[in-house]
């Protein structure tokens, strides 16, 4: 099966969503199915409003026409509601190929606070784009109960996995002996840094990643370490250094950062909302409240060893099958077959 992805979320870029990616195109040649990627390399590209980092695809309607017919995939899917992903859902409605699409980030509550654009409107956009599709793939049961309520239809469950060799337990301490709190991820408003950064916590906090709100944020904590973008094994000996993970964001749709975490035997402190609640069980891997310092307070005495253990179960190949037997199921479903009971080529479908 040659599958198609168009992604805005590609490398330099260093997140949840481009790391799902790769790991997904390298185990689903594994199971016999090919990925080809169309994203914002292939085009000229401008910097994100307030996100320089992030480079924004320019219209290039005749290179996707030309893409889909050298590739000629079997099923399409659309990662990401950026420049790449609107120009691929119109070229798929305009020639009636089926496709897929996943929900990955919340726009919505991102552009909220940064250009005042109100979330209802965001929200109608994002469901206008999703539905035109045969399925949208959200990664946790309380997301897909939201976007359900908020009239997203054809939702199909697909969890992350995590790369338990790399995210071990190391007896490294990069950060000295104190007890260290740490997080992870992009330093922008809409991850709320700053709450973690607020928290009275005894020993020593760390922030590694980098973004928009880093030299601010630096500025105002002379007492934090702030490490910069770490990838690979720096960024696994970053969490083994640690004691507990912080998650202060209320806007993740799932968090692998949680699972890097936990895979390394780190307790997660985080609010009771969606993604920590979907992944972190309550007083065992982690602990939830909405007081986040004594969440991390308490998630100190928790066992790293059973923690370690709940993280195995998450792996990137259950995660691939999951994400291959959705699109299968809904491309079928969308040209009235059944699907197969042993997996086959899906010979271009799109093209039908």
């Amino acid at each position: 099966m040659r599958i198609l992805v168009a992604t805005d979320a590609w490398r330099p870029q260093v997140n949840g969503v481009v790391r799902t990616y790769e790991r997904l195109g390298e185990e689903a040649s594994k199971l016999g199915a090919e990925i080809t990627f169309i994203t914002p390399s292939e085009f000229y590209t401008i910097p994100a409003p307030t996100y320089p980092e992030i480079r924004l695809a320019m219209p290039g309607f005749s290179w996707i026409r030309r893409r889909f017919s050298d590739v000629l995939p079997d099923a399409v899917h659309i990662a990401t509601e950026g420049p790449v992903g609107w120009m691929a859902r119109s070229h798929c409605l305009s020639k009636r190929i089926p496709f897929t699409t996943s929900f990955h980030t919340r726009f919505p509550e991102y552009l909220k606070p940064r250009f005042g654009v109100p979330a209802s409107w965001t929200y109608s956009m994002m469901r206008s784009f999703h539905n035109a599709g045969c399925g949208v793939m959200v990664a946790t049961p309380s997301l897909a109960a939201e976007l359900s309520g908020r009239g997203f239809d054809r939702i199909m469950p697909w969890t992350r996995g995590v790369d338990t060799t790399m995210f071990r337990p190391r007896p490294v301490r990069r950060f000295g002996d104190d007890p260290v709190f740490i997080t992870v991820g992009r330093v922008a408003v809409e991850k709320n840094i700053s709450a973690f950064l607020d928290l009275p916590l005894p020993g020593r906090k760390v922030v590694v990643g980098d973004g928009p709100q880093r030299a601010e944020l630096e500025a105002r904590h002379k007492d934090v370490l702030f490490t910069g973008k770490m990838t690979g094994e720096d960024l696994a000996e970053c969490y083994a250094s640690a004691d507990v993970f912080v998650m202060p964001s209320l806007t993740e749709t799932f968090g692998i950062v949680q699972l890097e975490a936990m895979a390394t035997g780190l307790p997660v402190a985080a609010f009771p909302v969606t993604g920590p609640i979907d992944l972190v069980q309550q007083n065992v891997t982690g602990v939830l409240s909405n007081d986040l310092a004594e969440a991390a307070r308490q998630a100190l005495t928790l066992d790293r060893g059973i923690i370690r253990d709940k993280a195995l179960d998450y792996s990137w190949e259950s995660a691939t099958r999951l994400f291959l037997n959705n699109i299968e199921s809904a491309l079928f479903a969308k040209l009235g077959r059944r699907v197969p009971a042993r997996r086959g080529v899906i010979r271009h479908a799109a093209s039908a």
